[in-house]
């Protein structure tokens, strides 16, 4: 086995295969994408023209979107492990949530802080607001989805934790989960004190300044 992960540990998505790969233990070799180091950077672009990481290359084959290598991993090289249920019935709301925190609290979340780094002038006022205003419904969505469960889906870890874990640590730091929802705040500090989860926060502490709103002393 030969896995190449390029990708960056303080990427939220990134941090979502990166968990993932941890989970199981699965042998990989970290192709950081860095101004350090420019040959992995070329290699990306050749392997994946849109540059949008982590991309997972195996043996001959490239395997492109958080999701999808996760699934890839699930199938070629299952760990003890599961984070799919084997029944496609069972995995559809596995997959359901991992779309939940990728389409409903990442994409807010990353609007929220790519606008930051517009010129002022180019800002989208109304775009944030619909962004706060999509996180805050779907907090709200999540409080009454979690509870009684420990994890996103009825039983253990699975791939819709994976998305969270990245998806719920960067939204809080950028539209904070109000205490009205307890039960989603103690899902997201569940989160990060499960080992996998927090050997990714911790290997992407280094780079928190480069986060543009700038990170909360906290976490």
């Amino acid at each position: 086995m030969s896995l190449q992960l390029f990708a960056h540990p303080f990427s939220s998505y990134s941090q979502k295969v990166l968990i993932a790969l941890d989970e199981n233990q699965t042998p990989f070799t970290l192709r950081l994408l860095s101004s350090e180091n420019p040959q992995n950077g070329e290699e990306f672009a050749a392997l994946w023209p849109v540059k949008r990481f982590p991309v997972l290359v195996d043996g001959a084959e490239t395997i492109v979107e958080s999701s999808i290598i996760i699934e890839h991993l699930e199938l070629h090289y299952p760990g003890p492990r599961p984070l799919l249920p084997r029944q496609p019935r069972e995995a559809l709301p596995v997959r359901a949530m991992d779309r939940f925190f990728d389409n409903y609290v990442m994409t807010p979340m990353m609007r929220i802080v790519f606008d930051r780094i517009r010129a002022p002038e180019d800002r989208d006022a109304l775009g944030i607001a619909e962004a706060r205003a999509l996180l805050d419904t779907a907090y709200q969505w999540l409080e009454g989805q979690l509870a009684g469960r420990d994890w996103a889906c009825d039983g253990d870890f699975s791939m819709a934790d994976c998305a969270a874990a990245p998806a719920l640590f960067y939204a809080d730091w950028v539209h904070e989960i109000d205490a009205a929802f307890p039960t989603t705040r103690a899902y997201r500090a569940r989160l990060l004190a499960r080992p996998a989860v927090a050997r990714a926060v911790e290997a992407a502490r280094p780079y928190r300044h480069l986060f543009p709103l700038g990170a909360p002393d906290r976490d």
